[in-house]
């Protein structure tokens, strides 16, 4: 009887113990003591570094197993701690930390932030705490942080001559890769050099920002936590000095190893000697992502990384949905120009034709994942590995996933396997660890390979490359690249292009991977951007409706003195260009908008755009046909078929009507005229931020995703 009991107490254990190690999928919302939601909240498996943050209406979503404890932390309010149970759906109210908001700093980084209490805890050393015996010997300034800062390290190496000190904020072992922190002087980012060659005796206060702190207000920058620094002289600031601190941040940005396609900004265009104007769509939605990291991050942004079609083209706009035979709707707008009053500003809008996910062809995905040194960061390669799983949840029986790697050389970790099968599919993922150079060449060769040896005829046969862009062996010039790409893309497989990281993003080669190979660009800098790509966007971002989409716009010089193309400076195309059919152009996938703006001169109104009338010997001006006369311009699409070679035309005609701006173009405009102040345009005329923020918050219209304000938000803290 004795052994019976025994054996069912074994079982009992056994039983309890699986239940214990089921693997779950737990979602909720998180909100504060008043019922409303709270975004950017640290949802993290306690013990592990499996962790999410919430979207903006508090939700979340996590992957753990029964019995394990989730940790909700956000800045100014306690952490809590939840034990998982049988319940998937896990919702949880946070209550203010009344002590950690005692204490807290307004944050002045490049730009002048607005005057809001930011709540989070930060530990200070004022300047009588610092004596003249801790001089400017970069070991010795550290010291007044040693044993006064809880959580501050202080390795003063060997102790040779000339070696500095490292200050390690939130202790070694809790940090993978580069362990030194963000170091801010009087508003301005700077490399430990500057700090190190700052005098005690001038330090007005230091200030130390820890862990979710840091990371809150610097963003991954500020992942090794934050050393603030306020010198006694910070007021006293010359002109001089200002702009060398301009320098030192255009110095840090090159410092950064970052790469970006040089942009000459689109001038306006006489309608009377150049009526056409003829350009590639353009669905890529990484120049937003990108510098909105940039700015989140405090950093200088350089004006090339400021492409405002992708600013422009990251929001979603409501275009109706197309009813006829073609893939996409065409919409055109015309309204007053919000910054200028001589001109008008004109909308072309497309709509791509939405598909529900499970009504998709079969997808055969190749999963192309850089695993070199360049991206042990956790903003990389971990990162990346959580925002393939979004991915892989997605996937339905019928499709199949490969995944190949490179580092100094290229490999397949995972053979064609069912999307039936995710948790095979997720544990190739985990495995993966980074090391090594950067084989890009090779590993692209055999992704393409994988993918053609499993070609799907009716399916989606396409490449996903995770990478910072930093190809170091084999093929990795832009020029390399590109050969090899446009030689694939013959195969009839479509490429996506997912950039991570910063430090050594290469932006420039991964926008010609992605426009040579008949696909899309985007850049990941959070989990919640990834939700948008491969949950929200999942159809768009996989499956393809039409290629080689082309554009061709005809002003009449009847009712158009000049015009100029609001962005797409890299995706112009000679007017010839257009009937080619040989000439490759941008894809719109399932569900996607394209939006594009024109500013125009109207004829009859005195402008500084418009330059003087050229006197032509062979075409008179006065030979302009008045027959269309109330015709403001005719807009030309052309497109191919996902498979197809042959182009097919559409033909939209625009009335010489100004209408009220809508909600769309309101907000659109505002985007675009962020846009050319970051860029320091010349057409911006003389706006401000605050003329963004009026003109967005017009134009917020519903917002359901919450990414409008998002951006005013981000707008809000630019000065």
């Amino acid at each position: 009887m004795k052994t019976v009991l025994n054996v069912l107490i074994a079982v009992f254990v056994m039983v309890q113990v699986q239940v214990q190690a089921q693997q779950v999928t737990i979602s909720g919302v998180v909100t504060d003591e008043s019922g409303l939601p709270l975004p950017s909240v640290t949802v993290l498996e306690k013990g592990t570094s499996n962790g999410v943050s919430t979207d903006f209406d508090g939700n979340y979503l996590i992957q753990t197993r029964t019995g394990n404890h989730l940790m909700f932390s956000y800045i100014g309010y306690h952490t809590k701690k939840i034990t998982v149970g049988n319940s998937t759906t896990i919702n949880v109210s946070l209550e203010v930390d009344n002590e950690s908001l005692e204490e807290v700093v307004i944050s002045a980084y490049r730009n002048k932030r607005t005057s809001k209490a930011l709540g989070y805890s930060v530990s200070s050393i004022q300047a009588e705490s610092i004596s003249r015996k801790e001089n400017s010997n970069y070991g010795y300034l550290a010291q007044p942080l040693s044993g006064r800062v809880s959580g501050v390290d202080i390795n003063n190496g060997s102790g040779k001559p000339g070696q500095s000190a490292t200050i390690i904020i939130r202790g070694r072992n809790s940090i993978n890769g580069n362990i030194e922190p963000l170091y801010i002087i009087d508003g301005v980012p700077v490399d430990g050099d500057n700090f190190k060659n700052l005098n005690a005796n001038d330090i007005k206060s230091i200030s130390v920002l820890k862990d979710a702190s840091s990371t809150s207000i610097y963003g991954n920058r500020g992942i090794n936590g934050t050393i603030i620094v306020n010198t006694k002289g910070a007021k006293r600031k010359t002109s001089k000095q200002k702009e060398q601190e301009q320098k030192n941040i255009i110095a840090q940005q090159k410092h950064l190893n970052e790469s970006y396609t040089k942009i000459h900004e689109n001038k306006f265009k006489t309608a009377n000697t150049t009526p056409l104007s003829t350009f590639s769509i353009d669905v890529d939605k990484a120049g937003y992502s990108n510098v909105r990291r940039m700015l989140n991050n405090g950093q200088f942004v350089p004006s090339d990384a400021v492409k405002i079609e992708e600013m422009v083209n990251y929001f979603n706009y409501n275009y109706p949905q197309p009813t006829g035979d073609h893939p996409f709707s065409i919409n055109t707008e015309v309204a007053k120009t919000p910054w200028n009053n001589d001109t008008k500003l004109v909308r072309i809008g497309l709509q791509g034709k939405t598909y529900e996910n499970k009504n998709l062809p079969a997808a055969n995905l190749t999963f192309l994942i850089d695993v070199s040194g360049s991206m042990s960061n956790q903003n990389k390669l971990p990162l990346l590995k959580s925002a393939f799983k979004l991915l892989v949840n997605q996937l339905r029986e019928q499709d199949k996933v490969s995944i190949v790697v490179y580092a100094g050389a290229a490999g397949v970790v995972l053979k064609p396997t069912s999307g039936k099968h995710k948790d095979k599919i997720i544990a190739a993922l985990d495995n993966l660890n980074a090391g090594g150079s950067t084989a890009g060449g090779r590993g692209i060769k055999l992704a393409y390979k994988m993918a053609e040896k499993n070609f799907s005829k009716k399916g989606n046969n396409r490449v996903i490359l995770a990478t910072d862009g930093d190809f170091n062996v084999g093929a990795s010039s832009n020029d390399a690249m590109e050969k090899l790409i446009v030689e694939k893309r013959k195969t009839g497989v479509f490429l996506s292009v997912l950039g991570f990281g910063y430090g050594n993003y290469k932006d420039d080669k991964l926008e010609t991977l992605a426009d040579k190979g008949n696909g899309n660009h985007a850049y990941i800098d959070t989990m919640q951007e990834a939700r948008r790509i491969f949950e929200t966007e999942f159809g768009g971002t996989l499956f393809t409706i039409a290629k080689d989409v082309k554009i061709q716009v005809e002003f009449n010089p009847n009712q158009v003195q000049a015009y100029r193309l609001i962005g797409y400076e890299n995706r112009l195309l000679a007017d010839e260009d257009f009937v080619d059919d040989t000439k490759d152009a941008g894809e719109l996938g399932a569900g996607h908008t394209v939006t594009a703006l024109y500013e125009v001169v109207p004829v009859g109104v005195e402008s500084n755009y418009v330059t003087s009338e050229i006197d032509l010997k062979y075409t008179k001006n006065e030979t302009v046909n008045t027959t269309y006369k109330d015709e403001l311009f005719t807009v030309k699409f052309r497109y191919k078929k996902p498979d197809g070679i042959t182009s097919i035309e559409m033909v939209h005609i625009q009335k010489n009507v100004t209408t009220e701006a809508s909600d769309d173009l309101n907000f659109a405009s505002a985007v675009a005229l962020f846009g050319m102040q970051l860029k320091q345009s010349s057409f911006h005329n003389n706006s401000k931020p605050s003329d963004v923020v009026a003109l967005a918050e017009k134009g917020r219209g519903e917002d359901k995703s919450g990414y409008r304000v998002e951006f005013i938000r981000l707008i809000s803290t630019f000065k």
